[in-house]
């Protein structure tokens, strides 16, 4: 079986997959900045007791992570609970994609993952919409190209941000709004960052489809606010939840 983990800024993703590529299990475990690889065996440890699976079964591993201080630490414990280091998303690994950044070093591990798993399931031209603490959209064209794409503050960022520089304004979470027009300061949040969010995605969405005229654009979507958010999106737009952890399997498989 292969273990998958993503490390995010606010959340580490463990998956583990079985041969025939089904995903046995998904946890999310919070990202710690100080953790180390004895807290992470740890953690892998006891996720796996409670899912009921044997880190002895485990023939390989791949880590894809956009917080390099952690890196280190958690190859070790890998390595350590393993017997052998696992691979890691970088420069240097086949992914079957034309890169076209003026720094390719600095694509995120995950991105590359997300174009992976998007070209598996989609015809080109892809638009990949990762929602996590930032939102972060792709766009892949023919050939297996990635383009390049846009950054933005993420939804837990933006509520985050409006709570801490206004004063009158409440910490909140994200969840459906109950209208488009809020009729309390909370209500009034809540639409604001789902629906602003949903309209700026369009927008991008339908200046990013003026690039490919003639041609028609899929839309890919995943990450922690994504099945919100794209219920008030006015494009078609996919959510898949492991779009992500697919595309470690897709690259662990062309790299083994």
């Amino acid at each position: 079986m292969l273990l998958a983990i993503d490390v995010g800024n606010s959340t580490t993703s463990v998956g583990l997959f079985a041969p025939d590529r089904e995903l046995k299990f998904l946890a999310t475990l919070d990202t710690g900045v100080r953790r180390t690889a004895d807290q992470f065996s740890i953690d892998l440890m006891n996720v796996f007791a409670l899912y009921h699976y044997d880190l002895r079964d485990v023939s390989g591993a791949i880590i894809c992570s956009v917080v390099p201080p952690l890196n280190f630490m958690l190859e070790k414990a890998v390595g350590r609970l393993l017997g052998k280091p696992p691979m890691v998303v970088g420069p240097g690994l086949k992914t079957g994609l034309n890169i076209r950044m003026d720094f390719q070093t600095q694509m995120g591990a995950d991105i590359v993952a997300d174009a992976v798993s998007a070209l598996e399931k989609f015809s080109p031209p892809i638009v990949t919409v990762d929602m996590g603490t930032a939102t972060t959209i792709g766009v892949i064209s023919h050939d297996r190209t990635y383009e390049g794409g846009l950054l933005l503050p993420g939804v837990d960022v933006s509520l985050e941000a409006l709570s801490r520089r206004a004063a009158q304004l409440p910490a909140i979470s994200l969840k459906h709004p109950k209208s488009l027009i809020g009729k309390n300061t909370e209500d009034c949040m809540c639409a604001g960052i789902v629906y602003g969010t949903a309209g700026m995605i369009d927008g991008v969405i339908d200046r990013i489809r003026e690039k490919f005229p003639g041609l028609e654009l899929s839309v890919v979507a995943t990450g922690g606010s994504a099945p919100v958010i794209v219920k008030y999106c006015r494009n078609p737009i996919v959510y898949d939840k492991y779009l992500l952890m697919n595309g470690l399997w897709a690259i662990y498989q062309k790299n083994r």
